[in-house]
């Protein structure tokens, strides 16, 4: 051990100014540490909505991707500068410290890696129009974020991990921490302490910028209540909202919460990278919820639509937007249950009861993929897409389809319909007590995989 010290002493003997570096580095690497562990903390433990609510601290000032990449490009650069002014190849570093050069040589060849997947991660974000999802090339294998599931936030979490702890092992190691402390210069130390004061500064900044919470008590609150700028709305047992809520802005999430009365229950009008969670909404006249050229994800929620002309989700007119995505609710009644009109959706783990023209509708020239729902009792159709839609109807199980009462053909109790020019991509579907399985009506079309 004395040997390996003295060794390590003597190669870094002129190299005092590279030791000051190294600590300075480890400092932004500490930081951009402190940003996977604040989204971490932001899933797991806080359970907050992903992607509005995990960005760790400086993603709520910048955008995500660009606090991330900048990072990982800086950090690397770093690492290789350091690694040619030492002259790290050398066999004098490998003789000195074994296992504190192969740590760093690891962290170097990890960090490599790990910024090739931040170089796809942006890459996707600026072909997607600024827009999520950028899963990298890894990421593609794991799924989205929800509750304490292993997903994307967790595998960067675990590569800038490995190789912080491949660094932090090579700098004591290498016994970089005493040449540094042997180099107390104060225009170094002046160097040393601005760079931290920065990303102390940077990092207060980022958490000064994340969206409010608001909290509603239990009890009736009167409505309309309008989000109009970045927030989180968020309920507890027994929250009633009676009038209806209405997002005129990006960035919100609504959570927790019920809403009674007005023409819609929740309005999102115009708004990207809004979020509804865990809301049950009923006595809605029109729409229970009602999305107009925005992105959306509703996840676990609850409507009750009692209206002649009700609509329980209606997701319309959201072309180049961010796909929404529809899961884990439960719609009863109205006229459609889930409807996605000239845009792009995900729909699935739904259930849909009671509808009285169909269960969930894809029209005019929308793309959805419907997967895993569960449409039961239901007039008309259980499936439709229509009017020039591409569709894609996977392992839903559909019983007990009757006719509408106004009596078309397209309502005549079928559990899949293909209506106007649109095409159904038909994967493996369970029908059971519909008077016909499969349809197609005016250039419609049914494709078996």
């Amino acid at each position: 051990m004395e040997a390996s010290r003295r060794g390590t002493d003597g190669v870094l003997r002129s190299h005092g100014g590279a030791a000051v570096a190294f600590t300075v580095l480890l400092a932004i690497m500490l930081a951009h540490e402190t940003e996977h562990v604040a989204q971490v903390d932001q899933k797991d433990v806080a359970l907050a909505s992903c992607p509005n609510e995990c960005r760790g601290l400086l993603g709520h000032y910048f955008d995500v991707e660009w606090v991330h990449f900048a990072y990982n490009a800086s950090i690397l650069v770093a690492l290789l500068a350091l690694a040619a002014a030492l002259r790290l190849w050398q066999p004098q570093w490998k003789r000195a410290a074994p296992l504190g050069w192969a740590a760093l040589t690891s962290g170097i060849v990890i960090q490599t890696y790990h910024f090739v997947e931040h170089t796809e991660k942006l890459d996707q974000w600026l072909h997607n129009g600024h827009m999520s999802p950028t899963p990298g090339f890894a990421g593609q294998l794991v799924p989205p974020p929800d509750g304490r599931n292993f997903s994307l936030i967790e595998l960067h979490f675990a590569l800038n991990t490995a190789v912080l702890v491949a660094v932090v092992a090579g700098y004591f190691g290498l016994g970089f921490h005493r040449r540094a402390w042997a180099e107390r210069t104060p225009p170094r130390l002046a160097v040393a302490a601005t760079v931290s004061l920065a990303a102390l500064i940077a990092t207060g900044v980022g958490w000064s910028a994340a969206p409010p919470t608001i909290r509603l008590s239990p009890g009736v609150h009167a409505g309309p209540i309008v989000l109009d700028y970045p927030q989180r709305l968020a309920g507890s047992p027994g929250t009633v909202v009676r009038g209806g809520i209405v997002i005129t802005s990006d960035d919100v999430v609504v959570r927790d919460l019920t809403v009674v009365g007005a023409e819609v229950g929740i309005d999102v009008r115009a708004a990207d990278d809004i979020v509804l969670e865990r809301v049950r909404v009923r006595g809605a006249h029109l729409d229970g919820i009602s999305v107009r050229s925005g992105s959306v994800v509703i996840r676990d929620c609850r409507v009750e639509s009692s209206g002649t002309y009700a609509q329980g989700i209606d997701v319309s007119f959201t072309h180049g937007r961010r796909p929404s995505l529809v899961e884990r609710c439960s719609v009863h009644g109205g006229q459609e249950g889930i409807l996605i009109d000239g845009g792009d959706a995900d729909v699935r783990h739904n259930r849909v009861t009671g509808t009285a023209l169909r269960g969930v509708s894809v029209n005019e020239m929308a793309m959805a993929h419907v997967a895993k729902n569960a449409i039961h009792d239901v007039r008309g159709s259980g499936l439709y897409c229509g009017d020039y839609s591409v569709c894609e109807f996977d392992d839903n199980t559909i019983a007990g389809v009757r006719p509408a009462p106004t009596g078309t053909a397209v309502q005549r109790g079928v559990a899949i319909v293909s209506e106007y020019h649109a095409a159904i991509e038909l994967g493996r579907n369970s029908i059971a007590g519909a008077r016909r399985a499969l349809a197609t009506f005016s250039g419609g079309t049914i494709e078996r995989r």
